[in-house]
């Protein structure tokens, strides 16, 4: 137990080395370790990373959403709607319908010619066989229970239960991830999002200085979409109530132009885009450019082909940003979007187009800002209850063990140095939890040391040598250890799973904590024990 292989010896040396050398930039200023953007005096190949503070640390935003699933449900509607009027018009003959309707959870409307019902929901049947529709759901459920009455030429589209919970179900799932994206897109380091319950969102942004844009910039849906300008009447003929069928009015950011009235048809979805970054048009005024992907841009170069000196307009949230005339074919997948912009209003639309749109609204449950002043307090009371629980353990194993308690000690630095190292090295975040996670792994480390000592004790007490004793003592010790730091882990395992924020922290600091733990009261500590006895080959030892 006592004899260290050459090789043994080099590779604990080189791991606490490198937790030291992974530790070392959170003691150091920004200009002297850099950033991934900024490189500082320290050589290039030198760990810059820092250990991230979570929200009760440094302060932030934290936010808890809940997604608006009536929202989801009409969005379906108002799109099945649409579907099914393009569904009658896609093949000869037309299949004239009139009278569109939504009504909660199902779309009416009346066939024209009541003897072309058969062909009617023959066309209507691809609704069941779309994403969300059959294979998403078992062979046996269906996205919409379709009713029809021959005499009258009536047909109903109903949402069925199943397929509502699944729709709103994947909106949650896409609301996390389109959020993830946006908060990532303005560099926020670690931000922390979470499912809560069915239909609820949690979102902590530490560090965030404007929790105001952090706000809109998530509530915003930012459904973007491509439309025709309808010309089939006039604006205002259209504000008094004569819309055409299969066209809206919608407003606009443009003054001289407060409402549009544009063809319901979507030409490009904005879930084709691939690209977006903010610039400035030939003017010098701020814009932003976007770029769509292959499928994308065959349907935008082939509806500005077909009309040419027509307008179209690029709706986002319903609302116009800009309807230009097409000059010409734009067969290029790109394009540019100009108007009433500032460079941080340009830079948001741009985030929002490339993050991708909500899939729903977002409405905001509860708000709260914790301030910088709050952060550094808590900082200061975790630092202070470190160390004064770090210097009370030192302390103790001086006393009760004397030279032994000062290699208990060392690896003790050396635990606290490899914790700190892992931190930054994973960029985990620490939270106040996390603080007591590290106090708590101080115990468990000395825990492990005076099981080994005590063991020692008992060795020296029946009559071993001291070589023996020691030798026996972190033998019989080991597997003690080893059990209780493995339940400890399964217990740390489960907190990371399925907890949240400050649960999680705490979980990631105590698991962390084990593993350095045990490596430095098995190998550490009984390394430095080994120098010692080896060197000085005691007649005695004193515990």
């Amino acid at each position: 137990m006592l004899h260290f292989s050459r090789m043994k010896q080099i590779s604990i040396w080189f791991v606490i080395i490198l937790g030291l050398l992974f530790a070392l930039p959170n003691f150091l200023d920004e200009d002297i370790r850099g950033t991934e953007n900024k490189p500082g005096a320290l050589p290039k190949f030198m760990p810059n990373k820092t250990v991230n503070l979570g929200l009760d640390l440094q302060g932030g935003s934290y936010l808890l959403l809940e997604v608006n699933t009536d929202s989801v449900r009409i969005n379906k509607m108002e799109a099945t709607q649409e579907e099914s009027r393009q569904l009658l018009r896609s093949e000869r003959p037309i299949i004239p319908a009139r009278n569109f309707r939504i009504n909660d959870k199902t779309v009416t409307f009346n066939l024209s010619r009541p003897e072309q019902m058969e062909m009617a929901l023959e066309r209507l049947q691809p609704l069941n066989e779309v994403a969300g529709g059959q294979l998403a759901l078992g062979n046996n459920d269906k996205t919409f229970v379709i009713k029809s009455d021959a005499a009258s030429g009536r047909i109903s589209l109903t949402i069925t239960d199943a397929a509502l919970t699944k729709l709103n179900r994947d909106a949650v799932v896409r609301s996390v991830e389109v959020i993830r994206n946006r908060i990532t897109e303005l560099g926020t380091k670690d931000p922390t999002i979470l499912r809560q319950g069915n239909s609820r969102i949690i979102v902590e942004v530490p560090g965030e200085s404007d929790p105001v844009r952090i706000k809109r910039i998530i509530e915003k849906t930012a459904q973007m979409t491509f439309h025709m300008v309808n010309t089939k009447v006039t604006i205002v003929e259209a504000l008094s109530g004569r819309i055409p069928p299969g066209a809206k009015l919608v407003k606009s950011s443009n003054p001289a132009e407060p409402d549009l009235l544009v063809d319901r048809r979507i030409l490009v979805d904005g879930a084709d885009l691939t690209d977006a970054q903010q610039t400035f048009n030939q003017e010098g005024q701020p814009a932003v450019t976007f770029t769509f992907n292959a499928r994308g841009s065959l349907q935008f170069g082939k509806a500005t082909s077909e009309n040419i000196g027509r307008r179209f307009a690029i709706l986002l949230d319903d609302e116009s940003i800009t309807a230009p005339v097409i000059r010409g074919p734009i067969i290029g997948g790109t394009g540019l979007i100009d108007g009433s912009f500032t460079v941080e209003t340009a830079n948001d639309l741009a985030i929002l187009m490339r993050a991708g749109s909500l899939p729903a609204k977002l409405e905001t449950l509860n708000e709260r800002s914790v301030g910088a002043s709050m952060g550094d307090a808590a900082v200061r009371a975790g630092a202070i209850s470190l160390m004064v629980g770090f210097g009370a353990v030192m302390v103790y194993m001086l006393l009760c063990y004397g030279r032994f308690g000062l290699f208990a000690n060392t690896a003790l630095v050396v635990n606290l140095i490899l914790i700190l190292g892992a931190l930054s090295g994973l960029q985990a975040t620490l939270t106040l939890p996390g603080i007591a996670g590290v106090i708590l792994t101080i115990g468990m480390a000395v825990d492990a040391n005076v099981l080994i000592f005590e063991r020692i004790r008992e060795e020296i007490a029946i009559g071993r040598t001291p070589m023996n004793a020691v030798e026996t003592g972190f033998a019989k010790a080991r597997s003690t250890i080893l059990d209780a730091n493995i339940t400890t882990l399964i217990a740390a395992v489960l907190l990371l799973l399925f907890g949240s924020g400050p649960v999680q922290g705490f979980g990631v600091t105590l698991a962390i904590g084990i593993f350095t733990s045990v490596f430095t009261a098995f190998l550490f500590s009984r390394l430095l024990t080994s120098y010692w006895i080896m060197r000085a080959k005691p007649k005695t030892i004193s515990l």
